[in-house]
């Protein structure tokens, strides 16, 4: 026998191999996400006006902890806070190895202000030139929305890093916490249960709702595009009891203070709600679901209780906008595919959504900067639905 610990590395091998990821921003809070290269534990250090403390508790009473990839929830911080945090890792083997991020600020999200800054990017598919241009284009905001499909398919564990934490070596969360919504691609492949390490969540599930000033966003998981017996998925699935299960927590949700009233009403899906051909889907023959019929059956009657106004989804990648009417009050907006050329019939785009106590105004660009698509909402009473108007 060798001999050697089973946690040693080569030497030459950074013992932090991502950015710290900011994701799932709440008004006290936030999670850092990064991975590492062998067993070690980690924690945040934060500060802002005059205050310092530290954040390094798992759930469970323990030091978080892992051998490649890091989870630490930053909690009980000031409403709305600007904070600066760092990551601390240390290596559990060895002779006390050690790495200290460089200090990255954190705009917590604050229900009480009059102005809310959203983007939105959709259906990267791990292509590393439009995740690129889209961090390029993409400003400062107090949410960045990935709104699904950051892969193919899961085919091997070491994908995750250079797909989710590091994607064409950036580090996507600078001036931009993140939200990622899971689509049908991220579910696929012999490894994609482990895709939820990489994750930061609001409560550890992968649907949440959060008010950032005057905008209430819903984040939904629409499963796979095919039912869950489908011989493809060889029993790894379980989204119709995912989908009962969200349609239970929406109703109570969307009636919680701050989500039931805010003045603008969100919802972020990967697989549209809607789509402009609703024809049967022959799955028997190679078919699949453009829209989600079954989380539009099992979420509907809640959504319009609340008074949703506006879908935002990809999958498709073919941009669409389909309005409200009698039976769907809320509109659907579904973005594009993963091109880096404009030209491209699956052109990659992006969102800027820009709300104030006036308007809510959505703006879909193409990467050579063409504006695709606009919406304009007007904030919702408490009693009505508010009307979208369009201009493409």
């Amino acid at each position: 026998m060798s001999g050697e610990s089973p946690f040693e590395t080569p030497a030459d091998v950074p013992l932090v191999t991502s950015p710290m990821v900011i994701m799932a921003p709440r008004p006290d809070g936030f999670e850092a996400v990064w991975s590492v290269s062998r067993l070690s534990r980690g924690r945040l250090e934060w500060r802002f006006g005059g205050h310092h403390g530290e954040s390094r508790m798992d759930a469970f009473g323990m030091t978080p902890q892992g051998e490649s990839v890091l989870r630490v929830r930053a909690e009980h911080l000031p409403t709305g806070a600007t904070v600066q945090v760092r990551a601390v890792t240390e290596a559990v083997a060895g002779p006390g190895e050690r790495h200290v991020s460089d200090w990255k600020t954190v705009r917590l999200t604050d229900p009480t202000t009059a102005r809310a800054r959203i983007a939105v990017w959709n259906d990267t598919h791990q292509r590393d030139d439009t995740i690129r241009a889209l961090d390029a284009q993409t400003p400062p905001v107090d949410l960045l929305v990935w709104n699904g499909d950051l892969c193919n398919d899961w085919t091997t564990p070491d994908q995750f890093v250079r797909t989710v934490l590091a994607p064409a070596q950036r580090d996507i969360s600078a001036d931009r916490p993140l939200d990622v919504i899971i689509g049908n691609h991220d579910v696929r492949g012999d490894w994609a249960f482990r895709l939820q390490e990489y994750i930061g969540t609001r409560a550890g599930r992968p649907y949440s709702a959060v008010r950032i000033g005057p905008v209430a966003c819903v984040f939904l998981h629409t499963g796979e595009d095919k039912p869950d017996m489908h011989p493809t998925f060889h029993g790894r699935v379980a989204f119709e009891p995912l989908r009962a299960e969200q349609a239970r927590w929406l109703r109570e949700a969307t009636t919680s203070p701050g989500i039931r009233d805010a003045p603008y009403r969100l919802v972020f899906s990967h697989i549209p709600l809607r789509w402009t051909d609703e024809s049967a889907v022959d799955y028997d023959d190679g078919g699949y679901d453009w829209f989600s019929r079954m989380s539009r059956d099992a979420w509907h009657d809640a959504l319009v209780a609340w008074g949703a106004q506006l879908a935002i989804s990809g999958h498709t990648h073919e941009p669409a906008r389909i309005p409200a009417d009698a039976e769907f009050p809320y509109a659907q907006i579904v973005a594009g595919g993963p091109d880096l050329d404009a030209s491209s019939s699956e052109a990659a785009t992006w969102i800027e959504i820009q709300a104030d106590p006036d308007s809510l105004r959505l703006t879909m660009r193409t990467l050579d900067g063409a504006v695709r698509m606009s919406e304009t909402l007007e904030p919702i009473a408490e009693t009505e639905a508010a009307v979208p108007k369009t201009s493409d």
